[in-house]
């Protein structure tokens, strides 16, 4: 088949049917899901921003590669028991515990960053504090190796301010799932 007879039964130009075979079969989403798409990137862009501000005027990184990835659970998909604040504060807090017991019994190492997040998935499930984003937080404790006293704080304002400005937002846009769906 030429390419001039593949582009026509496709449908058009052929950088249409690019694009077109890029898109899938996937249904565009509705107007409402566009509206709510915008306003959840716009909040955790927001509280991202904040976040590095923060971290700028105390010279400290405060916006770490897992806190980025909890906000995508909590503004993205905020009805998930990963997105509920007890999962969000208490699973980077419990992981960053476990990634600072692996460092000090087992050194800085990439493997003790592997089985350290292992280690961290479970008591995470045991403590009912599911949150995938706190087992990378683990990683970096380990492979970082960063000063506990500062870290730990900055890392549950951080993880605070992502529950605070998550409901927020939720009460701010009309017709929004309600965060958190529980606290504890």
């Amino acid at each position: 088949m030429s390419v001039d007879t593949r582009t026509r039964r496709i449908g058009g130009e052929p950088g249409r049917a690019a694009l077109r075979a890029l898109a899938g079969r996937a249904p565009a989403p509705a107007s409402p899901a566009r509206t709510a798409a915008l306003h959840s990137g716009g909040v955790a862009a927001v509280a991202l921003l904040t976040l590095v501000g923060i971290g700028a005027l105390l010279r400290e990184p405060v916006l770490i590669p897992p806190i980025a990835a909890s906000a995508a659970i909590v503004y993205g998909v905020p009805a998930l028991p990963l997105a509920q604040p007890r999962s969000v504060v208490a699973g980077h807090l419990l992981c960053a515990a476990v990634g600072y017991l692996g460092l000090a019994l087992l050194g800085r190492a990439p493997w003790v960053a592997a089985l350290a997040a292992g280690v961290a998935v479970g008591v995470m499930t045991l403590a009912r504090t599911p949150h995938s984003p706190a087992a990378a937080t683990t990683v970096v404790v380990v492979l970082q190796a960063p000063d506990p006293v500062r870290f730990v704080p900055l890392l549950a304002g951080a993880a605070m301010l992502l529950v605070l400005a998550g409901m927020a937002a939720s009460r701010a846009r009309r017709g929004a799932v309600r965060y958190p769906a529980y606290w504890w």
